[in-house]
């Protein structure tokens, strides 16, 4: 997945999470092997300002639905190459939140001409919500969810500067906060909301003597997301190794 850059024209095949969306005008030209949409949309009276939209998409089934949703709507202008880096809305659609959605969020936040907004079918614990947010998304949108109104709601509020976030998403990031403020004030005190699920599935995998290779194949995550994971907790509840964080969660029952 990566950043579209203002300096180079878009490649022939986008690579996974870097599907940049063409412009859904009705007049076409072709284009270095593709089909590009040109055109401006044009009322009775007077042209309308339209949001200019890049999308992002590790799945070519993904990034085809949301294009399609979006390329109907007068007041979208969809974008990609070299204009993609000037969209005034990144939308990044996922199944899940991986290492390689935080990288391209990342690589996102630090560009001043967009703002970002996330089309996600799950999040699978508060603290890759928060992640999220922290890396510049400023609107979530569940897939399932994603019709053509929402999405467009969705982008409209993006580029507006406004903030969206579903009520239970928002209740379970407020947990999340919550349960790290209790750790911060008290870090060795143990409860259920210590280990997050990924945490302690970890841990259960280094209990049952299985190396962060062995770790990584059976989570599907990457080694450098389970070294990262086990380090995390192992600094947040200032232990000495895995071994020791194993032993802490066994005997607080939190494994």
């Amino acid at each position: 997945m990566t950043c579209p850059q203002a300096s180079s024209p878009a490649p022939s095949t986008p690579a996974p999470h870097s599907r940049a969306a063409t412009t859904a005008d009705p007049s076409r030209t072709a284009h270095a092997g593709r089909t590009t949409h040109t055109g401006h949309w044009s009322g009775p009276a007077q042209r309308l300002e339209r949001v200019t939209v890049t999308v992002y998409a590790p799945d070519p089934v993904l990034y085809v639905g949301v294009v399609h949703q979006l390329r109907q709507r007068p007041e979208i202008e969809l974008v990609d190459g070299a204009a993609a880096a000037d969209a005034q809305v990144s939308l990044v659609t996922v199944d899940t939140v991986d290492d390689e959605t935080f990288a391209l969020l990342h690589r996102l936040r630090h560009n001043s001409a967009t703002r970002t907004g996330l089309v996600v079918g799950t999040f699978e614990s508060g603290d890759a919500l928060q992640r999220a947010i922290e890396s510049g998304v400023a609107a979530v949108l569940r897939r399932a969810e994603a019709d053509q109104d929402r999405l467009l709601s969705l982008v409209l509020a993006i580029a507006n500067g406004e903030g969206v976030l579903p009520g239970d998403l928002l209740a379970k990031l407020l947990h999340h906060v919550g349960s790290l403020q209790r750790s911060a004030l008290d870090p060795r005190s143990a409860s259920l909301s210590t280990l997050t699920a990924r945490e302690a599935e970890m841990l259960r995998l280094v209990a049952e003597g299985l190396d962060t290779a062995e770790i990584a194949r059976k989570t599907a995550y990457s080694e450098r997301t389970v070294k990262n994971v086990l380090h995390e907790v192992i600094t947040r509840l200032e232990l000495r190794n895995r071994a020791h964080a194993v032993g802490f969660a066994l005997r607080n029952g939190l494994i």
